[in-house]
């Protein structure tokens, strides 16, 4: 019956009928029932739309509640995209830019075509690409992996793997790039993923996003392209009316749809510029004043290097972490440095937000909720700001003062600055320390110079960016005011190590009383090692102890210690002494360790204490790359050998896997030339080989003297000296350093105390020792060394000076017009000198030696005039003078703080005195009457 009704093509339409409507029917109760709540939210969230707001920045604060880092009112210039309309926005556009001109205020500017100085067009990103090879004098056309790699060699880094090695493996490309980061003056903008310019890959992204197909297309033909087919400037527009005009509108494009979105133009603008715009408002719609919060540092550069600086987000690893993860708008700012950077996630704060109805093009249709931003809270530091400031006065003062070999003069002494050879230049960078012996609190941490904070709260010119970077880009000691010192420069501690080697020797038996001859100077193969006095006026000691050799700086007493030998007598002391013994006591004082401050500190991810293992590495490193840079082909024998670059490799890398067996001569010899090196070159070889290299592979007695008195391969920072001298003042406590006391957040007012931590209680066979080796120290300020600094102090403390060598020329801002400017004493004629050059950067373009031109021009001289060596061609330039250390602690009989100063080139530790002893005056609350001002307690008294 069913079938027969279904032959009607009248009853099947009504059948297909009814099952559509039936299937209408259940979708609709799916939509509106069983999954209506889904589709609402769907449907609201196409209408309403959230603009966020920044919170303001969280407030730092010294120990005491002294502002160092709040917040401001500020005028921002807001433009609308939806409000303007097409045919206006050029015009929009050119007026705000020209108002905020006329009045000298910038504005955001990241479009990245500008005219250079020549008058053309170039790309800012070649142009940060060319100033960072210039600042590492890295020819122009080596591409990123080339780069890479001359710093990898320059600088010592893994010689024995190819840069082929290194691209083809991900391990050992973040190993070598990790090695690069942590020194402290480099910086490597290259990605090791794409092995490119992280510039270069800017530029193509941008050029992608203005549709832009040739990524070597020229400047100014982009620039035609990006004004005449993306925006459609009018031709009655200048190019430089038109760029500021792009200025504006590429930021506007950036905002894509989101046309509710505001785009910030220019920030803390001028009274006179709001005046301005908010006259010609009707001209200008879509336009708006905002007052947003800018950071404000009250103090100016006070604890600059500790607060640290600001900046956009901008890198890769920026973008993923801050605005990916974490939701920050791209043109946030957040810490760049310092404690702004290390506790940026932390108390940022809660960000605000506006609740907006937009239509489907993007633009607002009305405003329905507006919810504030909440402060992040206060950030309370270790600092004392007084004793900061009189940290950074102080070493500003002295620095001068040495400059010109003057006299430092207070209440507390009256010091002549000067040096035996006259004043001390080059003495114009310096750090200092001060802690809490009782807790591992930083109440001061100053470096010189130092630079205003507030220059980057919005965004640095790069007018204030230039006035910070060294006129001597190649001077590694030339002033930088944006390097913390006391955190990033590890270098040798002179006699402030003799402590170490003195407890050491203590601890295993030695007698305080025992006492050595110092006899002027100790004979060690072909070297002599002298104590100083033996070396500036050929005096000696006579018989010393522990306390008289540590005030005395006696370095014929810490050499004997240190081997283990009384070398005035000749025999061995009482006592079994080792190199591993003297690294023990090194390890138990912090010297291998991070210590613990909160700011991030790449040097101290490098230990400093010597390793005698690694010293042999070194050495085939060195020999690895002499061999490569000097042996040639023209070198082997044709006759016994085929000579081909792949098998002086290979005979290279055969010779410095010799290192550990150090043949005879003779054996090296014959190995040589039994490898294919002609017999004349072969005898050249190998006395270099031998006792430039082989000889110095192993830990021997002389490297155990430098190791005695702080010299060789020691390399440590301020901060892990002030930590040193705080664990000998407080019975062996070492803590970690901390520049963070507490935390309290502005919602809820709860605080977050940071506690002192104890690293190690470290464990004497006498902890008696310490007082043997601190009342040496304290002998240092009264008969010793540096007595002369502290008779006018009335609070006794304890102290040691150190002066620690460094070698070598200062490098001239230019090393070709250098060799230029005295081409006449070297016997050479320029053109001649200059032909060859070239020739050798052209044939020896895979060397890292000829990659360099002064280098290279240096390599030409000395061809053309075998009489000429690197001494004669460095006779014009100035030696370095030696860094100035004091250290100690006060007061001696209550320590209670710990200070370091570090001088770059001061000559000697005395003139480092001055700094501590004033320091030690503010803090003993010598400098006032009375702190009654600020509430603080008196000193005297914890």
């Amino acid at each position: 019956m069913i079938f027969k009704k279904l032959e009607d093509r009248y009853n099947v339409a009504i059948l297909v009928f009814g099952i559509i409507c039936i299937i209408i029917l259940l979708r609709l109760m799916s939509i509106m029932i069983v999954r209506g709540e889904e589709y609402r939210i769907q449907a609201e969230n196409s209408i309403f739309k959230t603009i966020p707001t920044s919170a303001p920045r969280f407030e730092i604060k010294d120990r005491y509640g002294r502002l160092l880092a709040g917040n401001r009112p500020s005028f921002a210039v807001h433009i609308m995209k939806n409000e303007i309309i097409d045919e206006k926005i050029n015009e929009v556009a050119l007026n705000v830019i020209s108002i905020l001109e006329k009045n000298g205020d910038r504005f955001i500017d990241d479009f990245p075509i500008v005219m250079s100085e020549k008058g053309d067009y170039v790309f800012t990103f070649d142009v940060k690409i060319q100033e960072w090879k210039d600042t590492y004098n890295i020819q122009e056309e080596y591409t990123a992996i080339e780069a890479f790699d001359i710093l990898r060699k320059r600088y010592g880094i893994r010689l024995d793997l190819t840069m082929e090695d290194i691209v083809n493996n991900s391990e050992l490309a973040i190993e070598v790039q990790q090695q690069l980061i942590a020194i402290p003056e480099l910086s490597i903008p290259i990605s090791r993923l794409t092995w490119k310019f992280t510039e270069q890959m800017r530029k193509e992204q941008w050029l992608q996003n203005y549709r832009i197909t040739d990524l070597d297309i020229d400047a100014y033909e982009a620039f035609q392209i990006a004004r005449n087919k993306t925006f459609k400037i009018p031709a009655d527009y200048s190019d430089a009316e038109a760029r500021k005009v792009m200025v504006v509108r590429d930021q506007l494009r950036r905002s894509g749809y989101l046309q509710y979105r505001p785009v910030k133009i220019a920030q803390d603008i001028s009274e006179e510029s709001v005046t301005q715009i908010e006259e010609n408002i009707i001209k200008l719609p879509g336009v708006n004043i905002e007052i947003e919060p800018v950071r404000y540092y009250p103090e100016g550069k006070l604890g600059a290097h500790v607060l640290g600086n600001l900046g956009k987000i901008s890198d890769q690893k920026e973008i993923d972490r801050y605005v990916r993860e974490l939701g920050y708008l791209p043109t946030d700012i957040i810490g760049k440095t310092g404690v702004e950077q290390r506790f940026e996630e932390e108390l940022k704060g809660t960000d605000g937000y506006r609740k907006v109805i937009v239509d489907s093009r993007g633009r607002l249709v009305n405003l329905i909720e507006n919810v504030d931003a909440i402060p992040g809270g206060t950030l309370y530091l270790t600092l004392d700001a007084n004793l900061q400031r009189v940290a950074e006065q102080t070493l500003e003062d002295v620095l001068k003062t040495i400059q010109v070999g003057g006299t430092y003069q207070t209440q507390w002494g009256t010091n002549r600055l000067q040096g035996t050879s006259g004043p001390m230049v080059n003495a114009t960078s310096g750090s200092v320390v001060v802690t809490d012996v009782k807790t591992g609190e930083v109440l001061a941490l100053a470096n010189y110079p130092a630079y205003d904070p507030n220059l980057f709260a919005t965004g640095i010119s790069l007018e204030d960016w230039n006035k910070l970077i060294p006129e001597n880009q190649r001077d590694p000691l030339a002033p930088r005011p944006l390097t913390n010192i006391a955190l990033s420069t590890a270098i040798q501690p002179g006699s402030i190590y003799k402590m170490i080697v003195g407890l050491a020797g203590l601890e295993q038996g030695l007698s305080p009383e025992y006492k050595i001859l110092d006899r002027g100077f100790i004979q060690v193969g072909g070297h002599s090692f002298g104590n100083w006095l033996w070396n500036q006026r050929r005096e000696t000691m006579g018989y010393q102890g522990i306390h008289q050799a540590i005030a005395d700086s006696n370095n014929y007493y810490f050499y004997s210690v240190a081997n283990g030998y009384d070398y005035g007598v000749g025999r061995p002391l009482p006592i079994r002494m080792n190199m591993d013994i003297l690294v023990e006591y090194s390890r138990k004082f912090g010297l291998n360790d991070m210590t613990g401050i909160e700011i991030d500190t790449p040097r101290e991810r490098n230990p400093g204490i010597p390793n005698i293992q690694k010293k042999t590495e070194v050495v085939r490193g060195m020999l690895r790359s002499h061999l490569t840079a000097h042996l040639k082909q023209s070198d082997l024998d044709k006759e016994k050998i085929e000579v081909s670059d792949e098998v002086r490799l290979g005979i290279i890398k055969e010779i410095v896997s010799w290192t550990d067996e150090n043949p005879a001569r003779g054996e090296i010899n014959r190995r040589l030339v039994n490898l294919g090196v002609k017999e004349d070159r072969a005898n050249i070889f190998t006395d270099i080989i031998k006792y430039s290299y082989f000889a110095q592979a192993r830990w021997s007695t002389a490297d155990t003297m430098n190791f005695a008195i702080g010299q060789g391969e020691h390399a440590y920072t301020s901060l892990q000296m002030v930590n040193y001298m705080a664990t000998l003042a407080n019975g062996g406590n070492r803590y970690n350093l901390s520049l963070v006391r507490k935390v309290q957040k502005f919602e809820d007012k709860s605080v977050t105390v940071f506690e002192p931590i104890l690293a190690e209680k470290i464990e004497l066979k006498n902890p008696k020792n310490l007082d043997e080796i601190n009342y040496g120290m304290h002998l240092t300020t009264t008969t010793g060394t540096a007595q002369t600094y502290f008779r006018n102090l009335p609070v006794k403390v304890a102290g040691k000076t150190g002066t620690a060598q460094r070698s070598g020329k200062i490098p001239p801002t230019d090393e070709v017009e250098y060799l230029k400017r005295h081409m006449g004493s070297f016997g050479v004629r320029l053109s001649d000198v200059e032909d060859l050059t070239l020739q050798l950067m052209i044939e020896n373009r895979d060397n890292v030696k000829y990659q360099d031109r002064g280098n290279a021009m240096r390599e030409a001289i000395k061809i053309l005039n075998p009489k000429v060596n690197n001494n004669t061609l460095d006779q014009f330039k100035k030696d370095y003078d030696n860094y100035a250390w004091f250290t100690g602690f006060a007061p001696y009989d209550d320590p209670q703080i710990a200070i370091s100063v570090l001088i770059f080139q001061g000559g000697s530790g005395g003139f480092a005195s001055p700094i501590f002893r004033e320091i030690v005056a503010e803090y003993m609350g010598l400098n006032s009457t009375s702190k009654e001002e600020f509430g603080l307690e008196n000193r005297l008294v914890r």
